[in-house]
C-alpha cells in the first residue's frame, strides 16, 4: 500500500479522486480537470520506492487521454526499473515510446545498455542491438532512424552504417533523411564509394533519389576530386526530370574549381546564368573565393562586375575575398587600399579582413608588418581570436622558429582567449619538430580536458611527436586509441606510421600497417607506394618492391616520376641496376620525364658496380636533356677518380665551374673532395685537389678539409700539416677558418701541441681570427693538461679580443678547473655566470657534482643538484650517473639506490654505465644479492651487459663465495661472444683458490695463456695463494719459478703468499 497522503491534492488535481485497485495499488478515478505536466508525473515517481508500484502508476498515467508522456518521464521510468534490475519492464516502456511515437534520446539508449550490461556508450549500439532483441526490445523504423542519426551526431560513423546494415537485414526500409544524413557523414570522409553504395542501395528499396540526395553526392564526389563521376550525376539527374537548382550548381562549380578546372567551372558559370537557376550571393561568394586561391584577378574583376550587374552589392564578405586575392597577387597596397573603400560604402572591416591581410603579409614573410597590424587590431575595434593566433603559430613554426611559436601560443592563453583544436594543432606542429614530447602531452591532455574533441590533424602530430624521440610503440597505440574515439584515421596518417615503421626497422610492421589500409576504407596514394619501395628498398626486400611496383597501374594508382626514381634507387641499391635501367627504359614509355635524380640513381649504381665507362656514357646523355648537378658530380667524379681517370674528372668539374657561371661556394668542393675519398685512396685524391687548384678550376680553401681531416682521424695530423703547408704555400690557397680548426685538432690530438700553438698564432698573424671553436680546443687541451693558469689566461684573452665565450666555453673552463683541483675557483665562476644571463646545462653541473662528491661534501653536492633544477636544466642519465657514483663509493647505498629509482621515475632510461656503477658499488658494500638483481634488470630492459660489468659481479660474487654463479655468469658471457680480459681471469683463479677450487684455478690459468693474455703479478699472487691455502706449497713454488721465468717480477704480496718452506 503506497502512501498517497502526502501528494493527494496534486492527483485529485488532475484525475478527481484516488481509490485501491484490486492488487493493491493505489490509482486514481475519475475525470481529470487540467493537463499536467511531466516534470509533475515524475514527482509523483519519485516519491514511489516500490518499482512494481511506480510502474503501475507510469502505465496509470499512459492511458490518460490527457496525459501524454514525455522522453523525461519515460527515461526517469526507465532509470528506475534499470535500477531495480526490471528489464522485460524496461522493454514495455521502450515499446510504448515507439507506439506513442515518444523521442528516444542518447539517455534512452544509455540507461537500456547499462540496464544489458553494456559499456562504451552509444558506439556499442551495433553489438547492443542483438541482445536488446533477445530482452524483448524491438526497433521499429522510427527507432532505427533515430538512432542512426544519434550515432552520427557523436560522430560514429562506421556503426551508424553497422546499424544501418541490421536494420536493412531486417527488412526495415531507411527514410530518405536517414539515407541523406549517412551519404554526407561518408562524404565528408571522402569514402565515395560508400556513398554511390547507398545511393544504389535506396533505389533498391524504392526511394527515389530527389534534388538534395543527389546535391550530397556531387559534393562527396567533388570533395574527393572524382569531377567525371560528379559531372555523370548532374547529367543523371538532367535526364531523370530531376533538374539541378542553384545549390547544386553552385557544389560543383566549387568542385570543379578545387580541381584546378576553372575553365569548366566558368562555363558551368555561364550555363547556369543561361537557365532558369540565376547565381545567388552564394554562388558569386563562392565563385570569387576559388578565383581567390587560384590569383586570376581579370577573370575575378568579370565576376564581380557581373554580380553588381546581378543586384548584389558587395558586402564585407566578398570586399574581404577581394582583400584576400589582391594579397595572393601580391598587391598589398591595393589591398590595404581596399580598407577605405570599404569604409565610403559603410561597410567595416571585420575581424576576418584584417586576419586575410595578416595571413598575406605572413606568406611573404612580411612579419614586422603583420606584427604592427596586429598589435593596431585593438585601436581598430577588433580583438584578435584564436585563429589570428593560429595564423603566426603556423607562420613561425613553419619558418624554423617553434619556441616563437610556443611563445605565441602561451601569449594567447594569458589573453584570455581559449584555445581552439587548430590553435592546438598548429602549437603541436612546432614541438613535433622539435620532439618537445612533455610540452605536447601537456597540449593534448589540455584539449580532452577543455572539451575539445582531437582530430585526425591532432593525432598526427602527437605521433611525430613519439616518433621523433623514439617511442614508436607509443605512436602505434594512438592509433588504436583514436580509432576507438571514433576519430577515423586518414591515409596521411597512415602514410606517416608507415615511413616511422620503416625507420625504426620494424618491416614487418609496416608491411601489416599498408595491408590493413583496405580495412580502414583507405586506398593508398602514390605517396604510400613511393614510402613502402623506400622502405622495401632500404630491407632488401627486392621481390616484393617490383611485385608492389608492377600492380600500381592495376590497382589504379600510376607511379609518378618519385615512384620510379624510389623504385630505381631499391634496385640499384640491392645490385639489380640491369632492372633498373629497364624500368628507365619503361619509364621512358610513360608520361613520367625521367628528372636529374633518375640520372643520379643510375649513375650511382653504376659506379656502385665499378661500370664507371657506362655510368660516363649515361651523364653525357643526361647533359643532352638536364644540367647535371653538384650530386651528379659527387657521385660520378668519385667513381672516375678511382679508375685513374683524373683528366676526364677535371674536364667534368671545369665544365660544371663554367657551365654554373659563378662561383662555387666552399661547401661543393668539401663534399666532392670528401666523396673521392671514400671511393678512391688518399694519394689519388690529394692528387685530384691538386690538379684542381693547379689548373685554376677549385681556389677555395675547402678543398682541403675532407683530406686533413680523413689523416687527422688516421692520427697523421703530422702528414696533414705538411699537405697544409704544400697547398698554402706552393699552391697558393688561403686557408680557411675551418681549415686551421681541423688541423689544431688533430695536433691537439697527438699532443703535438707546439705545431698547434704556431698555426693559432700564424692565424692572428695573417688575419684569420679564431673563434670560439680555436679557443675552445686550446682551453680544453690546457684543461686536460692540468695547466690552470695557462687555461685561465686564454679564457681572459678571448674576452679582451671580443670573441664571444659560448656555453660549451664556460663548461670547458670548469670542467678544467675541477680537474686541475680549483674546484672553489670553479665554484666561483659559475656563480659569477649564473648571475648573468648564462643559462647552465647538465655539463656545466656534471664536473661541479663530480668534484664535491670527490671531495665528501655529500650533503652540498645534492643541494646543488636541487638548485640545478630551480634553473630550470633537467638532470640527464649522465649527472644521475655522477650522483649514483658518488654515493655509492661514499658507502651511501640507500641514497644511491633512490638516486636510481627517482630517475626512472622521472622518465630518464639508465644506460649500461648506471647499472654498472650501482652493481659495483653495491658489490663493494657486501650487497651481492641487490647488485645480481640490478644486473639482471639491466639485461631484461634490453641493454646488453659489456666485458666491465660482467667482471664487476663476477667479482663480486666471487668475493662472497658464489663463485658457482660466478662461473654461470662467466659462461653466459663468452656464450654472448665476450671474450673475457685478464681481471675477469685473475678474479676467478683468486676467488676458485679461496674457495679451494684449486685444480680449476689452474685450468683458468692454462685458458688464460692458450687466449694470448699475458699472466702479470695479480694472476700469480692469487695462484699461488690457492696452493698455499689447499697445501700443495710445491705446485705455489712451481708457479713462483715460472713466475720468475717469465720475467715478472714479484711484489710484497707474492711473497706473503708463500708457503714456508720446511
Amino acid at each position: 500500500m503506497v502512501n498517497w497522503k502526502k501528494h493527494r491534492r496534486k492527483l485529485v488535481g488532475f484525475c478527481g479522486f484516488v481509490m485501491k485497485s484490486p492488487d493493491g495499488v493505489v490509482v486514481a478515478k475519475g475525470k481529470p480537470n487540467k493537463a499536467v505536466s511531466s516534470e509533475e508525473v515524475i514527482g509523483v515517481l519519485k516519491s514511489i520506492s516500490d518499482p512494481k508500484c511506480a510502474f503501475s502508476y507510469f502505465n496509470y498515467v499512459a492511458q490518460l487521454p490527457s496525459v501524454v508522456h514525455t522522453t523525461e518521464t519515460c527515461n526517469f521510468m526507465l532509470e528506475v526499473l534499470r535500477i531495480h534490475r526490471r528489464v522485460g519492464d524496461m522493454a514495455l516502456v521502450f515499446d510504448l515510446m515507439q507506439k506513442q511515437i515518444i523521442n528516444r534520446n542518447m539517455k534512452t539508449y544509455l540507461t537500456i545498455f547499462k540496464g544489458l550490461y553494456i559499456r562504451g556508450g552509444i558506439r556499442r549500439a551495433p553489438s547492443a542491438l542483438e541482445k536488446m532483441r533477445k530482452a524483448g526490445f524491438v526497433l521499429n523504423a522510427y527507432s532505427y532512424n533515430g538512432l542512426i542519426h544519434l550515432l552520427l551526431q557523436s560522430g560514429f560513423c562506421r556503426e551508424a552504417l553497422e546499424v544501418y546494415r541490421g536494420m536493412v537485414s531486417e527488412g526495415i526500409k531507411p527514410s530518405l533523411k536517414t539515407y541523406s544524413a549517412l551519404m554526407v557523414a561518408m562524404g565528408k570522409r571522402r569514402d565515395t564509394e560508400t556513398v554511390m553504395d547507398l545511393l544504389k542501395e535506396m533505389e533498391t528499396l524504392g526511394l527515389r533519389p530527389n534534388i538534395y540526395t543527389f546535391t550530397i553526392c556531387i559534393r562527396a564526389l567533388g570533395r574527393a576530386g572524382k569531377i567525371d563521376e560528379a559531372n555523370a550525376i548532374l547529367k543523371r539527374m538532367e535526364d531523370e526530370g530531376c533538374g539541378p537548382d542553384v545549390i547544386t550548381y553552385t557544389v560543383i562549380i566549387d568542385a570543379l574549381c578545387n580541381a584546378g578546372k576553372l575553365d569548366n567551372a566558368k562555363e558551368l558559370f555561364a550555363k547556369m546564368k543561361a537557365s532558369s537557376h540565376k547565381p545567388d550571393r552564394v554562388t558569386y561568394t563562392t565563385l570569387l573565393n576559388k578565383l581567390s586561391d587560384c590569383g586570376d584577378l581579370g577573370t575575378f574583376k568579370e565576376i564581380w562586375n557581373e554580380m553588381e550587374v546581378d543586384g548584389y552589392a558587395p558586402d564585407v564578405v566578398t570586399f574581404t575575398i577581394l582583400v584576400d586575392a589582391l594579397c595572393k597577387a601580391g598587391n598589398f597596397n591595393e589591398a590595404f587600399g581596399m580598407l577605405d573603400v570599404m569604409e565610403k560604402q559603410g561597410i567595416s572591416p571585420n575581424l576576418h579582413t584584417y586576419n586575410v591581410l595578416i595571413c598575406g603579409l605572413l606568406r611573404v614573410s612580411r612579419l614586422d608588418e603583420a606584427l604592427k597590424l596586429f598589435n593596431d587590431m585593438g585601436a581598430l575595434g577588433v580583438e584578435p581570436t584564436a585563429f589570428t593566433y593560429i595564423l603566426f603559430i603556423d607562420y613561425y613554426g613553419k619558418s624554423g622558429n617553434p619556441s616563437e611559436a610556443l611563445q605565441m601560443f602561451k601569449q594567447m592563453k594569458m589573453r584570455g582567449i581559449v584555445p581552439n583544436l587548430v590553435a592546438c594543432n598548429a602549437s603541436l606542429y612546432s614541438l613535433a619538430e622539435m620532439g618537445r614530447l612533455g610540452e605536447a602531452k601537456d597540449i593534448f591532455n589540455g584539449l580532452k580536458i577543455s572539451g575539445l574533441v582531437p582530430d585526425s590533424i591532432t593525432y598526427n602530430m602527437m605521433m611525430k611527436c613519439y616518433s621523433k624521440v623514439g617511442q614508436v610503440d607509443e605512436a602505434i597505440k594512438l592509433l588504436f586509441d583514436m580509432m576507438e574515439n571514433g576519430c577515423e584515421p586518414d591515409v596521411i596518417i597512415i602514410n606517416s606510421l608507415i615511413d616511422t615503421l620503416y625507420k625504426a626497422n620494424r618491416v614487418d610492421e609496416a608491411w601489416q600497417m599498408f595491408c590493413r589500409m583496405k580495412d580502414m576504407k583507405l586506398a593508398p596514394t602514390v605517396v604510400t607506394y613511393n614510402t613502402i619501395l623506400s622502405g622495401l628498398g632500404k630491407n632488401g626486400q627486392v621481390e616484393k618492391a617490383i611485385e608492389l611496383f608492377e600492380s600500381m597501374t592495376v590497382l589504379g594508382c600510376p607511379p609518378n616520376t618519385v615512384t620510379f626514381n624510389t623504385f630505381m634507387d631499391c634496385l640499384c641499391k640491392n645490385e639489380e641496376v640491369h632492372l633498373a635501367l629497364k624500368t628507365l627504359s619503361k619509364m621512358m614509355t610513360t608520361n613520367c620525364r625521367p628528372d636529374v635524380l633518375t640520372y643520379n640513381t643510375i649513375i650511382d649504381g653504376l659506379v656502385k658496380e665499378n661500370r664507371v665507362g657506362d655510368a660516363f656514357w649515361f651523364f653525357h646523355q643526361m647533359k643532352k636533356l638536364l644540367y647535371p648537378d653538384r650530386v651528379t658530380l659527387c657521385t660520378l667524379l668519385p667513381g672516375v677518380v678511382k679508375d685513374g681517370r683524373i683528366e676526364d674528372a677535371l674536364k667534368i668539374a671545369e665544365d660544371f665551374v663554367c657551365r654554373v657561371g659563378v662561383k662555387i661556394d666552399g661547401p661543393f668542393w668539401g663534399d666532392l673532395v670528401g666523396g673521392i675519398l671514400t671511393e678512391a685512396k688518399i694519394d689519388a685524391a690529394t692528387l685530384f685537389a691538386e690538379r684542381l687548384v693547379c689548373n685554376g678550376i677549385c681556389q677555395d680553401g675547402s678543398v682541403l678539409i675532407p683530406l686533413i681531416v680523413f689523416l687527422c682521424e688516421r692520427k697523421k695530423a703530422l702528414d696533414a700539416h705538411n699537405l697544409f703547408v704544400k697547398f698554402m704555400k706552393n699552391l697558393g690557397i688561403n686557408p680557411t677558418l675551418e681549415v686551421y680548426n681541423c688541423l689544431i685538432d688533430g695536433l691537439l690530438e697527438i699532443q703535438s701541441t707546439g705545431k698547434a700553438w704556431d698555426l693559432f698564432k700564424e692565424m692572428k698573424t695573417i688575419g684569420c681570427a679564431p673563434d670560439v671553436f680555436t679557443y675552445n680546443l686550446f682551453l680544453d687541451a690546457h684543461g686536460k693538461a692540468g695547466k690552470t693558469n695557462e687555461l685561465l689566461g686564454l679564457y681572459k684573452e678571448m674576452h679582451c679580443l671580443g670573441c664571444e665565450p659560448n656555453t660549451i666555453t664556460h663548461n670547458i673552463v670548469i670542467s678544467g678547473l675541477v680537474r686541475t683541483g680549483c674546484l672553489e675557483k670553479a665554484m666561483d665562476l659559475y656563480y659569477d655566470l649564473i648571475s648573468g644571463d648564462f643559462s647552465p646545462t647538465p655539463c656545466t653541473y656534471g664536473p661541479l657534482l663530480d668534484g664535491l662528491l670527490k671531495s665528501g661534501r655529500l650533503e652540498e653536492a645534492m643541494q646543488f643538484f636541487e638548485e640545478m633544477l630551480s634553473y630550470g636544466c633537467k638532470p640527464n642519465c649522465a649527472i644521475y650517473n655522477i650522483l649514483i657514483n658518488g654515493y655509492g663509493k661514499a658507502g651511501d647505498l640507500e641514497t644511491a639506490c633512490e638516486l636510481f629509482k627517482r630517475m626512472v621515475k622521472e622518465g630518464i632510461r639508465p644506460d649500461l654505465k648506471s647499472y654498472t656503477i650501482l652493481v659495483d658499488s653495491l658489490c663493494l658494500a657486501g650487497r651481492v644479492d641487490e647488485a645480481l638483481h640490478y644486473f639482471e634488470e639491466l639485461k631484461v630492459t634490453g641493454i646488453d651487459p659489456d666485458l666491465v660489468s660482467y667482471n664487476l659481479i663476477i667479482s663480486g660474487l666471487g668475493r662472497s663465495r658464489r663463485v658457482e654463479e660466478a662461473l654461470s655468469l662467466f659462461n653466459e658471457m663468452r656464450h654472448k661472444g665476450i671474450t673475457p680480459d685478464l681481471y675477469t681471469y685473475n678474479s676467478l683463479i683468486l676467488n676458485l683458490g679461496i674457495v679451494g677450487m684449486v685444480e680449476q684455478a689452474g685450468k683458468m690459468y692454462e685458458e688464460l695463456q692458450l687466449l694470448g693474455l699475458e699472466p702479470d703479478v695479480f694472476t700469480y699472487n692469487a695462484l699461488i695463494r690457492g696452493y698455499s691455502t689447499s697445501g700443495t706449497p710445491d705446485h705455489a713454488y712451481t708457479v713462483y719459478k715460472k713466475m720468475m721465468a717469465g720475467g715478472c717480477s714479484p711484489n710484497m704480496g707474492t711473497i706473503a703468499q708463500l708457503p714456508n718452506q720446511s
